[in-house]
């Protein structure tokens, strides 16, 4: 299975498909509640390796998704088009659109022994704006 994260907005970048390891969707309900609610959230978790630029190249993926975390709430690019494909044998299973995402949290883990670095980006889209998210698949790619 290959993933393909497309993250439009200021400075677009694209986490490489070799990167990108895991990716979770889940759509978040009050779990007090006893009936469908109006109160829903969707988030998305992408996991991978950290693969930095080499030779100067300054189109780091990773480095420009910790530069995405960092941006205040009160600017307009905290919020950003993700795409994510997720694409087996030449099939698009499944490909999700959050058109107003923004960070929830980010993460970096560093060891010493595998010698790469593991990234954790968790977004969310805009609850104003739940009805924008898309869901396709099940088309060629």
């Amino acid at each position: 299975m290959a993933f393909r994260v497309h993250v439009e907005g200021q400075e677009p970048f694209d986490i490489p498909p070799e990167c990108t390891k895991k990716v979770k969707f889940t759509t978040d309900i009050p779990l007090d509640s006893n009936a469908r609610t109006k109160d829903v959230g969707a988030t998305i978790i992408i996991e991978g390796k950290i693969l930095a630029a080499t030779d100067g190249d300054p189109d780091d993926s990773t480095r420009k998704m910790g530069l995405w975390s960092l941006v205040p709430a009160e600017k307009a690019d905290s919020y950003r088009k993700v795409t994510i494909e997720l694409t087996a044998a030449g099939v698009i299973e499944r490909k999700y659109t959050f058109p107003n995402a923004f960070v929830v949290d980010y993460k970096e883990y560093y060891g010493d022994v595998s010698g790469n670095g593991t990234f954790v980006l968790k977004i969310k889209q805009k609850k104003d704006k739940f009805a924008n998210i898309t869901v396709e698949g099940g088309y060629p790619a």
